[in-house]
C-alpha cells in the first residue's frame, strides 16, 4: 500500500507539473484552490472506497443503477428478439440489441428526472458544495456539477444565462468540465461493455464509473485553474438556468428518447467509422510498411502485438504516462494504448477496446482494469473540441472566437482530470 501511495503521489505531482508547465499564467495560479481541489478528489475516494457506511450506499446506488438499466433488455427483446435469436455475430448482438438500446433508455430516464426538477436540484447541492469549499464562481460552480450527471453539450444549459459574460478561465473550467466527465446515458452503455453478463462485475464498474463521474469534477476544475487561472471579477450569482418547461412527462420521455436515439446513432455510427478507419490505418502499417521492413517479425518476436499496428504506436508512446499514475509495469502498455486510443479516437471506442481485453484476460493485474476504467471515464479527444465549439458556440455565438482559442488547453485539462483521479484511485489498491 505505501509504494501505490507513493506512485500515485510521483503521478499527481507530474500531472501538476505538466499543467503548470502549459499554464498561460502561472504567476496567477491559485495554489490554494488547487490543493483543495485535489484534497477533495482524495475525500471523495477515501469515504467511497474505503468508508463502509458511504461504500455500502454506493453499492445499493450501483445495484439500483443496474437494476434500471437491465429493464432495457425488455425492451429490447421486445423489438428484436426475433433478430437476436438468428445468425448475429455476438459482439454486434451485444452492442446493437443492448449497448444503443441502453443510451436510449437510460436518456428517457434523465429526461423525466429533469421535468420533475430532481436532476437540477441534485446539480445545484453538489455546485453549492464546490461553490463553497473552491471559492469557484456561480456559474462555474453549476456547470461542474452539472457535468457529472450531463454530456459536453447538455451541462451548458444549465448556465446558458451566464455564458456571454463568462470570463476566459470561466470558460475553460466549462469546456475542461464537459471534457473530464462522460454523459449518464453512456455511462450506462461502458457498465454493460465491462460487466458483460455477470450481475457483479456490472454493479462493480457501475460504482466506479459513478465514482469516477463525480470525482473528475473538482478534478477538472483544478486542472483548468492550473492552465488558465482567473485573474478577472466573475458573477458570484448561482442560479440555474430556467430551461423551457416540457408540458407533461409524456412530452419529455418523448423528447428524452428522441435525443437517445441521436446519441445511440451518432456512437454507432462513430464506432463503425473509426473501426474502419483503424483497419485500414493498421494494413498500411502492418501489412504495407511492417511486412516490407521486417518491422513486424521483430514486435511479434518481442512484444505481445502481431505486428506494426496502431495499437502497438500507441500503447508504448503512452506506457510512460501510465506507468506514472501507478499502474503496474505489466500492464503499462495495455493502458497505454487505452489512453491513445481514448484521446486519438473516443472514449467509446476505447472502452469496447478494453472490455474486449478484459474478457481475454490480457491483463496480469485487476488494478490496471480499474485504473483504465477511470483513465477513460471522459469525453477528452479531439472530436470533441468541435463538438464543444458548435454546441456552446450555438448558444453564445458572440464567444466562438474564445471557445476555439480554449480548445487544445480544454483538451489537455480534461485528460489531466481523468489521469488525477485514477492516479489517487490507484492509491487505495495494493497489489
Amino acid at each position: 500500500m505505501v509504494v501505490a501511495i507513493l506512485r500515485g503521489l510521483i503521478g499527481i505531482a507530474t500531472l501538476v507539473f505538466i499543467a503548470w508547465v502549459f499554464s498561460r499564467n502561472r504567476k496567477s495560479i491559485d495554489w490554494s484552490l488547487v490543493g483543495k481541489g485535489l484534497a477533495f478528489q482524495l475525500v471523495i475516494a477515501v469515504l467511497i472506497l474505503k468508508v463502509s457506511f458511504i461504500t455500502n450506499l454506493f453499492d445499493w446506488i450501483s445495484r439500483g443503477f443496474v437494476k434500471l438499466i437491465s429493464f432495457t433488455n425488455y425492451g429490447s427483446d421486445f423489438l428484436m428478439g426475433s433478430f437476436a435469436t438468428g445468425d448475429v455475430a455476438p459482439g454486434l448482438q451485444n452492442f446493437a440489441f443492448y449497448i444503443l438500446p441502453t443510451i436510449i433508455f437510460f436518456s428517457a430516464i434523465s429526461a423525466i428526472l429533469y421535468h420533475y426538477g430532481i436532476l437540477q436540484k441534485v446539480v445545484y447541492a453538489f455546485a453549492w458544495i464546490m461553490k463553497r469549499l473552491m471559492k469557484l464562481s456561480g456559474a462555474e460552480s453549476l456547470a461542474a456539477a452539472g457535468n457529472i450527471f450531463l454530456g459536453q453539450t447538455e451541462s451548458p444549459l444549465l448556465v446558458r444565462p451566464y455564458l456571454s459574460k463568462m470570463t476566459r478561465s470561466e470558460l475553460m473550467c466549462l469546456m475542461t468540465g464537459g471534457m473530464a466527465t462522460i454523459a449518464g446515458g453512456v455511462l450506462a452503455a461502458y457498465m454493460q461493455y465491462l460487466g458483460g453478463d455477470d450481475p457483479v462485475q456490472r454493479v462493480l464498474f457501475a460504482k466506479h464509473l459513478l465514482t469516477a463521474s463525480v470525482m473528475s469534477a473538482p478534478a477538472a476544475v483544478v486542472a483548468s485553474k492550473l492552465l488558465i487561472p482567473e485573474t478577472e471579477s466573475y458573477d458570484q450569482q448561482m442560479s440555474l438556468s430556467k430551461n423551457e418547461e416540457k408540458s407533461n412527462v409524456l412530452e419529455a420521455i418523448t423528447n428524452g428518447t428522441s435525443d437517445g436515439l441521436r446519441l445511440a446513432v451518432n456512437v454507432g455510427a462513430m464506432l463503425l467509422v473509426f473501426t474502419a478507419l483503424i483497419y485500414f490505418g493498421n494494413y498500411l502499417l502492418k501489412d504495407v510498411f511492417g511486412e516490407l521492413t521486417g518491422l513486424n517479425a521483430m514486435i511479434t518476436s518481442n512484444t505481445n502485438y502481431d505486428g506494426f499496428t496502431f495499437q502497438f504506436i500507441v500503447g508504448y508512446v503512452f506506457a510512460p504516462i501510465a506507468w506514472l499514475l501507478g499502474v503496474p509495469h505489466e500492464d503499462i502498455v495495455l493502458v497505454g494504448q487505452l489512453l491513445g486510443e481514448k484521446t486519438i479516437l473516443n472514449e467509446f471506442y476505447a472502452y469496447a477496446t478494453l472490455g474486449d481485453l478484459k474478457s481475454n484476460g490480457m491483463f496480469v493485474h485487476e488494478k490496471s482494469i480499474i485504473m483504465a476504467t477511470y483513465i477513460l471515464c471522459g469525453f477528452a479527444n479531439f472530436a470533441s473540441i468541435g463538438i464543444q465549439i458548435g454546441g456552446i458556440g450555438a448558444l453564445a455565438p458572440n464567444r466562438k472566437k474564445m471557445l476555439s482559442e480554449l480548445g487544445m488547453y480544454a483538451l489537455l485539462g480534461g485528460t489531466l482530470a481523468c489521469l488525477f483521479t485514477a492516479s489517487i484511485v490507484g492509491m487505495f489498491y495494493a497489489l
